[in-house]
C-alpha cells in the first residue's frame, strides 16, 4: 500500500517505505527463484518421462520386430504391448498395425526433450542416449574434477560402452557408477568396464537390467574387476571372503579362456604394458625361479589387470555386427580369388594337356622343315645373309 501514510496511529516515516521495499524485493526475488525452481523441477520431470516413454517404446518395438521374425507364417502373432493392464489404454484401436503405431508415437516424442544431463554435487546424472553427447563438452577442470559419481540412466549399455574412454578422460575423479535401465542382460557386459582407471562403487538397479536376476553376477564383478580392489556393490560392503568364493567360481574361466586363444588374438586383446608381461612370462618358461627373479626386477611394476583376466572381453552387437560383415566381405573376396585362380590353373593344365598331345606331330614338322631349308648349303647361307642385309 504505497499511498498509505499511517499505520496504528503513527505516521509511516521514509526509513520504514524504504525497509518495507527492501524486505518487498527480497520477497518477491524469492518468489521468482521459487517459481524458477519450480518451472525446472517440471522440466526436468517431464523430460525423463518423455526419456522414460521413449526407452520403453523402443523396447516395444524392439519386441515386436523380434516376435514376427520368430513367429510361424500361419500362426497368429501376440501383442507383447498387452502383457500389463496400464498398456491397452495407452494406444488406442487403430487401422493399421501396432508397430507403425509405435513407430508414429517415437516420431511424435522425438520433437521434444530426449535427454538429460544433470549435474548435482559429485554426481552426474545422464538421461536418454543423447546425454552422452555431453562428454564432449569442453568441462572445466574444476567442474570435471568434481565429478566422483556418474548415473546413467534410459541408455542402452552397449552405447555407454562406446563412450567409457572419454568418461575416463573427462572425469578421472569418478569412482562410483550407477546404472538403471541400461539393459544390462549378461555378464559378459561388465568386462567393459575394465578400461577405466578406477571403480569403488558399483551399483546395478533391478529396473531394467535383468542381469541381476543371476545369482552369481556380483561374484563375477568381484572376480573380472578384482584389479579395482572395489569397496561396495550395490551399496554392500565387499568382504575377503566374497573375493575368495569370487576366485572360486570364476578362477578356472580366465584360464580357460587365455589358453584357448591362439598367442596373436593374446597379443592383439592385451595392452602394452600387458604385452611386456605377456611376452615376459612366455621367455621365462623353464627357467629356475632364481633366474627369473634377476631378470624381472622390472616386471614387479606391471600391476594392474590380471592378463589371464584380460582375455575375457565384450564386443557390442553393432560392433560385432560390423566385425561379422567385414569377415563376410573378406571370406567372399577370398572365394573369389581361389576361383579365379583354379581357373586360371585349370585353363593352363589344359593348353598344357593339349601341348603335350600336339609336341610330337609339332617336334617332326619343325625338324623336317630345317632339314628342307638346310639341304643346300649354298642357298641357305645366302638367304641368311640376305636377311641380315635387309635388317641393316
Amino acid at each position: 500500500m504505497m499511498q498509505l501514510r499511517q499505520l496504528d496511529m503513527k505516521r509511516v516515516t521514509e526509513e520504514e517505505r524504504r525497509m518495507a521495499s527492501v524486505v518487498a524485493k527480497k520477497e518477491e526475488e524469492k518468489k521468482r527463484e521459487s517459481h524458477k525452481q519450480s518451472l525446472l523441477k517440471e522440466k526436468k520431470r517431464l523430460t525423463i518421462n518423455n526419456v522414460a516413454r521413449q526407452w520403453d517404446l523402443q523396447h516395444r518395438v524392439t519386441d515386436i520386430a523380434t516376435n514376427h521374425d520368430r513367429k510361424d507364417s500361419d500362426s497368429p502373432s501376440q501383442d507383447p504391448c498387452l502383457k500389463d493392464g496400464s498398456t491397452t489404454s495407452a494406444f488406442p484401436e487403430e487401422t493399421g498395425s501396432l508397430d507403425s503405431v509405435l513407430t508414429n508415437a517415437l516420431q511424435g516424442l522425438s520433437v521434444t526433450d530426449t535427454h538429460l544431463v544433470e549435474l548435482d554435487g559429485d554426481t552426474l546424472f545422464l538421461y536418454g542416449s543423447g546425454a552422452l553427447e555431453s562428454l564432449d563438452r569442453n568441462w572445466s577442470v574444476q567442474t570435471a574434477g568434481m565429478v566422483t559419481t556418474v548415473s546413467f540412466t534410459f541408455i542402452e549399455f552397449d552405447e555407454i560402452v562406446q563412450v567409457l574412454p572419454k568418461l575416463k578422460m573427462k572425469f578421472p575423479n569418478s569412482l562410483h557408477l550407477k546404472f538403471k535401465e541400461t539393459n544390462l542382460v549378461m555378464l559378459q557386459q561388465f568386462n567393459a568396464l575394465a578400461q577405466l582407471h578406477r571403480i569403488d562403487q558399483l551399483t546395478i538397479d533391478p529396473q531394467g537390467n535383468p542381469v541381476v536376476n543371476f545369482t552369481l553376477w556380483k561374484y563375477y564383478v568381484l572376480f573380472r574387476l578384482s584389479h579395482f580392489n572395489m569397496q561396495k556393490v550395490n551399496g554392500t560392503e565387499v568382504t575377503q571372503n566374497d573375493i575368495i568364493m569370487a576366485e572360486r567360481l570364476f578362477g578356472m574361466l580366465a584360464h580357460v579362456a587365455s589358453s584357448e586363444l591362439p598367442q596373436y588374438r593374446v597379443i592383439s586383446i592385451l595392452g602394452d604394458a600387458r604385452k611386456k608381461q605377456f611376452r615376459y612370462l612366455q621367455k621365462t618358461k623353464g627357467k629356475k625361479p632364481g633366474i627369473i627373479n634377476e631378470e624381472n626386477n622390472d616386471s614387479k611394476k606391471l600391476a594392474g589387470e590380471n592378463t589371464n583376466r584380460a582375455m575375457l572381453t565384450y564386443t557390442t552387437r553393432d560392433f560385432y555386427n560390423e566385425k561379422l560383415e567385414e569377415t563376410k566381405e573378406k571370406k567372399k573376396f577370398c572365394k573369389m580369388y581361389i576361383e579365379d585362380l583354379v581357373k586360371e590353373a585349370t585353363e593352363i593344365n589344359v593348353k598344357k594337356e593339349a601341348l603335350q598331345k600336339l609336341w610330337p606331330q609339332m617336334f617332326i614338322e619343325l625338324v623336317r622343315d630345317a632339314v628342307i631349308e638346310t639341304r643346300n648349303t649354298n642357298s641357305y647361307m645366302k638367304h641368311c645373309l640376305q636377311q641380315i642385309t635387309d635388317q641393316k
